[in-house]
């Protein structure tokens, strides 16, 4: 068994153990299972966390599957994604990549075994006819008038499904287990259906496909999986997994385990909800800086050790819970401390004229990159008769408790001079439109040689050389915490999720790499935006704020 002591541990892996120590495997051996028909979210990453994790930490395998059932859903782009996706948090898979469609003979062949055994048949029911047969949780459901059909027929009439003899939804071929089983899932499921429609891995070979609860025990069978791990709502299927298994002629019989899928706040986990978002256009694309998405987060700037970091600490249970979405935000705010290089940036430009400063002259001061790492080394930062500070940072008069720039007062520029406010300009309806200040030349990493005060320390960009930037805040999708529990999920929509600032950042920044982290100095952690970005004219995505907002009450 592998040195697993370092990692915390759960029910998952209380049951791995027991099963290695017991000699029921040797190994381990899990899958990751999507379907390709939309892009990964947050909640496939804990389960992709979970599945390579385990078996990287016991030394065994994990296969990707493509769950490729729905070719009507299904596109090869959403494959490429979704490994892209697996790759970019850190993982990798044993080749080749597993699809559900290499096994399409075979699933075949089990159905016909089925069929011959007695348990499955054609039924002509129709999907409001099989709902009205299936019954409910109270009442037991009705046999369909084929049931009791010999198999030599149901053989004959299946194999006139696959040789294209019936329309869709004229027929599918059902399990014969038991109408008035508790669990619906057990009452004779849908285990075929016709479906013309042309499959990304196997053409136009089939116009049947199997069922996703046909087909995913059989898959893991076929590949040996020791341990299948799949979220809550797959409780009752397993009675159905294990029911297939023990009624067809396979040699394996891998062991169902069910998790609690991640619900997290402020945004919706549903793919069918976050489609609609796609589709309404009330998002920018399944990659949209605030979608829940891998590759939302991705663009957004969030880093895999940071999902990674927020997978181990929501641990894995079997209690369905919401976690807060500031459990997210704290991971990637301490990596990107620690890693983020710090820079300047304005978003809200006031215009600062230093009036002792000498008009032609342009110096260049060196600023750390990261206040706690030296060995990310420093960078040149110009000074001149002309800087733009953060419109927040200056007041006409306020009281003691406001530590930054006040009519009369002092403060810092960060990393160079001490500056005071003389005189207001303002334009014809009032507005403050400028600042004249004076700079004492002493004070470059000394204080005020006549001990007057300092309020504080601001940021600031040097205007002749600073670079015009577009700056994306984003915020949470959704203004409440559960989405999905309103009656319209869409009503919920911040509409402060977004908002674009005009403003300056240092020349540093004109090359800032896509998607590299930095910490615009008090003012959060941003990234350039891999789409729209240039040189010419940078655009940045803020990643996440310098604190939680929505629970501090600023």
């Amino acid at each position: 068994m592998a040195d697993v002591d370092h990692r915390p541990s759960n029910f998952i892996r209380q049951i791995i153990d027991k099963d290695l120590a017991s000699g029921k495997h040797s190994s381990v051996h899990t899958r990751f299972p999507p379907e390709p028909n939309g892009f990964l979210h947050i909640g496939h990453a804990k389960s992709i966390c979970l599945n390579f994790g385990i078996a990287a930490d016991y030394q065994g395998s994990c296969n990707l599957r493509f769950d490729d059932t729905n070719p009507e859903k299904e596109n090869i782009d959403f494959v490429h994604s979704i490994q892209q996706d697996v790759k970019w948090l850190g993982f990798d898979w044993e080749e080749p990549v597993h699809y559900s469609s290499d096994y399409f003979d075979q699933l075949y062949g089990f159905a016909v075994e089925l069929i011959n055994k007695g348990l499955a048949y054609v039924c002509y029911l129709n999907a409001e006819e099989m709902r009205e047969y299936r019954g409910s949780l109270t009442k037991p459901g009705k046999h369909s008038p084929t049931r009791d059909t010999s198999p030599a027929e149901n053989l004959a009439l299946f194999e006139k499904m696959r040789a294209g003899g019936f329309k869709e939804g004229e027929c599918s071929l059902r399990a014969k287990i038991d109408m008035a089983s508790p669990f619906i899932c057990m009452r004779d499921p849908v285990l075929y259906r016709v479906k013309f429609a042309h499959h990304h891995q196997t053409g136009d070979k089939w116009c049947i496909y199997p069922m996703y609860d046909f087909t995913h025990c059989i898959s893991d069978a076929l590949e040996g999986i020791t341990h299948s791990l799949c979220t809550l709502e797959f409780q009752d299927n397993r009675r159905l997994y294990d029911w297939i298994l023990d009624n067809i002629s396979i040699d394996c019989h891998p062991q169902q385990i069910e998790f609690s899928r991640l619900n997290l706040e402020y945004t919706v986990m549903s793919k069918r909800k976050l489609q609609t978002l796609v589709e309404k256009e009330l998002v920018q694309g399944w990659d949209d800086p605030r979608m829940p998405t891998i590759a939302g987060l991705r663009r957004r700037g969030y880093t895999p050790e940071s999902i990674r970091e927020f997978a181990k600490r929501i641990g894995v249970t079997k209690q369905d819970n919401i976690i807060e979405m500031s459990a997210l935000e704290s991971c990637i705010r301490d990596d990107l401390n620690v890693r983020a290089p710090r820079a300047m940036a304005v978003l809200e430009p006031l215009k600062v004229t230093i009036c002792n400063y000498p008009d032609d002259e342009l110096q260049w001061l060196d600023a750390p990159n990261h206040p706690n790492d030296d060995s990310l080394g420093q960078r040149k930062v110009p000074f001149g008769k002309v800087v733009y500070i953060d419109q927040a940072d200056f007041r006409e008069e306020a009281n003691k408790k406001y530590k930054r720039l006040v009519t009369g007062g002092c403060v810092r520029l960060r990393n160079a001079y001490v500056i005071q406010a003389e005189e207001v300009v303002k334009d014809d309806d009032g507005h403050i439109i400028e600042l004249v200040c004076s700079y004492l030349p002493e004070t470059l990493g000394e204080n005020p040689a006549d001990g007057r005060k300092v309020r504080g320390v601001i940021h600031w960009v040097e205007a002749s050389q600073a670079v015009a930037a577009e700056f994306r805040v984003y915020d949470r999708l959704f203004k409440v915490a559960n989405p999905a529990a309103e009656e319209d999920f869409l009503q919920c929509l911040n509409p402060d999720s977004l908002v674009v600032k005009q403003g300056w950042v240092e020349p540093s920044l004109a090359q800032a790499e896509a998607g590299k982290a930095y910490q615009f100095e008090r003012e959060g952690y941003y990234c350039a935006d891999s789409q729209d970005s240039t040189p010419e004219r940078p655009v940045f995505n803020r990643t996440v704020g310098l604190r939680d907002s929505w629970n501090d009450g600023a």
